[in-house]
């Protein structure tokens, strides 16, 4: 057992990266006689099927943040932390029935340019920036930051040229091929992503059993860490303030989760390169029952750390590695990467490949919205309306290269945070409650007025931070502070609106029919399996 790669690690990774830059490269050529546009570069075309949908959806989700972070959660606080994998499964079905249809039928782009067509430019620039900010400075750092955590722990290199390198892999195919590069490659990334994430919980679980297997494995870690096997934590336990028991269910967590999945560029943007409303909606049902499964790869292995990392006998079993850049309470972080350490010859490389995966695809994913947005809803508005294809498709590029540059300088200075997948959700909180304000009340209630909406999207980051800064016991745990400040937000959105208007509609209204809402029996009875599904999930775990 070697902490290090061998020659067949390399070999594994090295041929995974060739596959993934040559699919990206081969469908980001442009067919003879044909000048890519905008529609072929951030829409890719509007040409992509429910599978590749799907997939893509989870591949942009699934980064370092859930192997590395999620796995440190696991490892700190354990199986509660799946509300965000199980939760999201049920969010994805709200928002392939009520949301998407309308984002379809409307032809966007952009996010943001709902915003426009729904309320005004202005509103529309005000959320564009917060986006722009937020992918750069928090999504795009925060990704490279573990991607280089993880290669320094596991390779050794240092972590700066470790960023440098997952960046340059990202940028290689996803810069010039756009939305159709990085759909179809995420295809690949997520049979690596499952079958590397599967390795790898079968080796902690393995390991745990000592070599009597994955069932017995996870029989031990039940009896040896029952603490960890709870949903709804009691607010006597520590991590309460993370994952506030009920509430999670009932409270700020539908804040974050109705954000991400149903307003976030970077998500949502593949479901508009649908062939269809229909095919949209299947692959949107295809990530639902995907992230059912997600735990099993990223949180089960933390807490099979952590109980290796307490039994005296299977750290005796691991020798000098498993002292190696060794878990604790206070860098739960490390649990994901120092179980690679474990892993034999050739194996190591496909988790390696797996975790690279997770990297790539959701640093790929997050330019091409970035570049996205910047160049539909800023520089066509602000500094060339008229910009021909070539030329939009050329400052896409560029603006995603930028993106990434600053995203590279910043994610060093990130060193030292833990639980980073905590750290995410906690500082993109501040932002989502106001977004999430304005769009609710955009699409489902016809008084909201464009001033209302303004001064609500802005107002919410003061009440944001002030919900985090003023010490009041009830509020502390964040994600009460991030349902208060959506609430709050919706409030003074519903009071200016009706003072505005006198209780008439407003002019830009969507106007909604039952007939919008209507899905296929497939999606029906999908649906309801997962709902089922998780019900069961629940009981068992509550």
């Amino acid at each position: 057992m070697t902490a290090g790669f061998e020659m067949w690690d390399y070999v594994v990774f090295i041929a995974y990266a060739i596959l993934i830059l040559g699919v990206g490269l081969w469908v980001s050529r442009d067919k003879e006689g044909h000048q890519k546009n905008a529609e072929d570069y951030f829409l890719a075309s509007k040409s992509l099927p429910w599978w590749a949908i799907g997939t893509s959806l989870i591949a942009a989700n699934i980064s370092a943040e859930q192997f590395i972070g999620m796995s440190g959660s696991g490892f700190a606080l354990g199986i509660a932390i799946a509300s965000y994998e199980w939760m999201a499964a049920l969010t994805l079905i709200i928002v392939g029935k009520y949301f998407l249809p309308i984002f379809i039928e409307k032809g966007l782009y952009t996010i943001p340019e709902f915003v426009e067509k729904r309320f005004s430019t202005n509103l529309k620039t005000i959320l564009a920036v917060f986006w722009l900010g937020l992918y750069i400075f928090v999504n795009l750092a925060s990704v490279l930051y573990l991607g280089g955590l993880a290669i320094e722990t596991i390779m050794g290199f240092d972590m700066i040229y470790a960023i440098i390198g997952l960046a340059l892999f990202a940028a290689a195919y996803s810069l010039y091929g756009g939305l159709s590069a990085v759909a179809w490659t995420d295809v690949i990334q997520v049979v690596f992503l499952v079958l590397g994430g599967l390795v790898t919980t079968y080796l902690a679980l393995n390991t745990v059993s000592g070599g009597e297997g994955v069932l017995v494995g996870f029989s031990k870690v039940w009896e040896a860490a029952p603490d960890k096997f709870h949903m709804i934590l009691e607010e006597s336990n520590d991590n309460y303030i993370n994952l506030p028991g009920i509430w999670v269910l009932v409270g700020g967590l539908w804040v974050a989760n109705l954000y991400y999945w149903g307003f976030n560029q970077y998500i949502i943007q593949r479901t508009l390169a649908a062939k269809s409303l229909k095919e949209s909606q299947k692959g949107i049902l295809l990530a639902a029952f995907l992230k059912l499964i997600i735990p099993l790869i990223v949180v089960i292995p933390g807490i099979a750390a952590y109980v290796m990392v307490n039994d005296p006998s299977i750290m005796a079993n691991l020798g000098e590695v498993g002292m190696l850049n060794m878990p604790s309470a206070e860098q739960a972080d490390k649990a994901y990467p120092w179980l690679l350490q474990f892993l034999p010859t050739g194996l190591k490389g496909v988790a390696f490949a797996a975790l690279a995966a997770a990297v790539v695809s959701s640093l790929a994913s997050m330019l091409n919205s970035t570049s996205t947005i910047f160049t539909m809803d800023i520089y066509k508005q602000y500094f060339n309306k008229n910009a021909d294809d070539k030329t939009t498709v050329n400052v896409g590029r560029i603006s995603a290269a930028v993106a990434l540059i600053i995203a590279v300088i910043v994610a060093p200075l990130l060193g030292g945070i833990d639980q980073a997948f905590q750290f995410i959700q906690e500082y993109t909180g501040i932002v989502s409650p106001g977004i999430l304000a304005v769009f609710i009340l955009g699409l489902f209630w016809k008084k909201t007025t464009n001033n209302a909406a303004i001064w609500g999207a802005v107002l919410s980051i003061p009440i944001a931070l002030a919900l985090k800064f003023i010490p009041i016991p009830a509020f502390e745990p964040w994600m009460h502070q991030m349902g208060i400040a959506a609430v709050l937000t919706m409030v003074i959105i519903v009071i200016m609106s009706n003072i505005q208007n006198k209780g008439a509609e407003d002019p830009k209204a969507i106007v909604i029919s039952k007939d919008l809402f209507k899905t296929s029996p497939l999606f029906n009875i999908g649906s309801m399996v997962v709902c089922i599904l998780l019900a069961v999930l629940y009981a068992l775990f509550w």
